[in-house]
């Protein structure tokens, strides 16, 4: 990396409570803190907490109001005087879907939101006072008009926090999307405007190719280097997509960006260039002006995203607690066998190449640990001790990264991380495959589709590394919770058939 792309890495990184002006340095839209994308909250995960929310309300209110109009046992009470509330309560949650209540456009402001909330009790006042002229008495309007008031004056104050939460958030950096271009193009200005109207985005900064020609920013937002320096950016971690804003007649040259830029994790979108003010401005909000900052393509990740969480959350726990009497072994065992610290950290690769800190029970001698994995290990390699090797055959010396899932760091089934600047031979492992980068895609595991399939342990040559990158690939194309219980499964009766292996 160049000088100056270090130092804008460097004054894009710093401390959230730098000074204004080096603040402004780093563009308009630069969020307080830069956060990796696992740290992140998701936009439709945030929309489906806040309708949960109300839904919650909404029917605790419903059964409150009919316990009081039942005068009696609720199950034993008339259907028409519980069920004009019933159908209040279920009207007015699908009137804050109909008229797109979870949104929280920030652009659209407060008053705005709470006229769409207003809209949809409308429609539960309209359906519970049906359900009482088919089902009820006249006597019970009175009723349900007070409970349409009265949920509508809670339900109110509850988006009234989530819209205040939501502009927090975003301006903590917690739930806007960050993107960066590449291309300091007319279209890459359309979309710094676009995002600076929405508040729904934030651009990072811009790459163009031929960074001689380009401008020193865009609309306030830094262009901070050529597409070599944003192949080696230390801001990638944190970055959702990459935009291609270079115009699609040239086509030579986005296929050139396309075939370099598919190395990254990232994910990588091509903006499509549209003539006309109304069909230019239906593009642009593909990327900036969707509800809650949410990204095409985004909601099944998001899904499968927080269906893995939710299982590894689940399985970590349950396994720290039946391992801990082994763990307590094993670390009695490592401290008096061998001089020096019972856990070995090593930095590795994580999610979207986010650098993380993993933890293992050591298994080498403190004065020979390889931090960098520069020479991996070999039959009778003789920095290991005697429990050293007895827990590396057994992958007893992976249990503290169970505490590493329950940071969120790792998950218990993915690509297994290596160490950064892992060496294969002479050479760096993530230089040996074009498509290893792809491997972050997904947050590394404890165990993976690689492992039950044979790639355990070292990689000497680049054939070794080449089929554990594509058995990783080949997983997060089929990753399921299905299969993430499969593998789980598996584990261990290929540990317990493959002790010939080096570990």
């Amino acid at each position: 990396m160049s000088p100056s792309a270090a130092a804008s890495a460097e004054s894009l990184l710093s401390v959230a409570n730098a000074p204004d002006a080096a603040r402004q340095q780093r563009g308009p839209m630069r969020p307080r803190r830069l956060l990796p994308a696992r740290s992140r909250l998701g936009a439709r995960g945030a929309a489906m907490t806040f309708q949960a929310l109300d839904a919650g309300l909404l029917l605790l209110l419903a059964y409150v109001s009919a316990v009081a109009a039942a005068d009696g046992p609720l199950l034993q009470a008339e259907l028409g005087r519980i069920l004009p509330f019933v159908t209040a309560a279920f009207g007015a949650a699908w009137g804050l879907r109909l008229f797109n209540a979870y949104a929280y456009n920030l652009a659209e402001g407060l008053h705005g939101h709470l006229g769409r909330v207003a809209a949809a009790f409308a429609v539960a006042a309209v359906a519970g006072f049906a359900a009482v002229f088919l089902f009820s008495t006249p006597r019970a309007v009175a009723a349900v008009a007070i409970w349409v008031a009265s949920a509508l004056a809670l339900v109110s104050v509850l988006h009234v926090w989530g819209w205040e939460r939501t502009r927090v958030w975003r301006r903590e950096g917690r739930m806007t999307p960050n993107v960066v271009f590449v291309g300091a193009t007319p279209n890459a200005q359309a979309l710094i405007e676009r995002a600076l109207e929405s508040g729904e985005v934030s651009v990072l900064g811009v790459f163009d190719d031929r960074h001689d020609r380009a401008p020193a920013s865009i609309k306030g937002v830094p262009v901070l280097g050529d597409v070599d320096a944003l192949l080696s950016h230390r801001i990638l971690p944190c970055v959702d997509r990459i935009v291609i804003t270079v115009t699609t007649s040239a086509q030579g040259r986005v296929r050139q960006l396309i075939e370099r830029l598919r190395t990254l994790p990232n994910e990588v979108t091509l903006f499509i260039d549209v003539e006309g003010g109304e069909r230019r401005g239906n593009a642009l909000s593909r990327v900036t002006g969707a509800p809650l900052s949410f990204l095409p393509g985004r909601y099944d990740e998001e899904r499968r995203a927080f269906r893995k969480r939710v299982q590894d959350l689940v399985l970590a726990v349950v396994a720290l607690v039946l391992a801990a009497p082994v763990m307590l072994a094993v670390a009695l065992a490592v401290k008096l066998d061998s001089p020096g610290p019972i856990l070995f950290r090593q930095r590795r690769h994580g999610f979207n190449n986010e650098v993380v800190t993993v933890w293992k029970f050591r298994s080498m001698r403190h004065d020979a640990s390889d931090a960098t994995a520069r020479r991996q290990v070999t039959a009778d390699d003789d920095r290991i001790t005697r429990v050293g090797r007895f827990i590396r055959q057994t992958s007893l010396d992976e249990l503290p990264q169970l505490l590493n899932v329950l940071r969120g760091e790792m998950s218990i089934v993915g690509p297994r991380p290596h160490a950064i600047g892992m060496r294969t031979g002479q050479a760096e492992a993530s230089r040996l495959v074009a498509e290893y980068a792809w491997r972050h895609r997904i947050k590394p595991g404890i165990t993976g589709w690689a492992q039950i399939n044979g790639s355990r342990g070292p990689v000497h040559t680049a054939a070794d590394v080449r089929r554990r990158v594509m058995l990783d690939i080949e997983y997060i194309e089929r990753q399921s919770l299905r299969l993430d219980l499969w593998i789980v499964l598996m584990t261990i009766p290929c540990l317990l058939g493959d002790r010939l292996a080096v570990r």
